[in-house]
């Protein structure tokens, strides 16, 4: 009976909890001490970010450098798989550093500065959930 029970608990606690994709690196740099509202699928956020190659560190873009944060839909599939994974269960304040393999990135295509079968490193902040103001 407690064998029955004791797996039924893991098979729910299991499917409750979302997997982190293969190859995916999410490091909190900070984060608040209180939070409302961490990020779900179907959120529209605000983030800003710097982009860079884990080759060699070269930035190929930045919405710091344009002081505008990217508005979208997380989890929608507006962005790279790595973001619409690597920036749920946020908290508005939140910084992050994901580090985004090719297959959840740009995959074998090159796109503008970035090369194919490139990995990926963002800095992430999360400055915006809408309808969740925080800060």
């Amino acid at each position: 009976m407690r064998l029955t029970t004791a797996l039924s608990l893991l098979a729910f606690a299991a499917s409750t909890v979302s997997a982190i994709p293969e190859g995916l690196q999410i490091e909190v740099i900070s984060k608040r001490d209180t939070c409302n509202h961490k990020t779900v699928k179907g959120d529209k956020i605000s983030v800003h970010y710097r982009g860079t190659l884990q080759k060699d560190g070269t930035q190929f873009d930045a919405s710091y450098d344009r002081g505008t944060p990217l508005s979208f839909e997380v989890g929608s599939g507006r962005v790279i798989k790595g973001w619409d994974e690597g920036l749920l269960d946020m908290c508005i304040g939140e910084k992050r550093k994901l580090t985004i393999p090719p297959e959840l990135g740009y995959g074998s295509r090159a796109m503008g500065p970035i090369p194919a079968d490139s990995t990926l490193v963002f800095e992430t902040e999360l400055v915006g959930v809408q309808g969740h103001d925080e800060l």
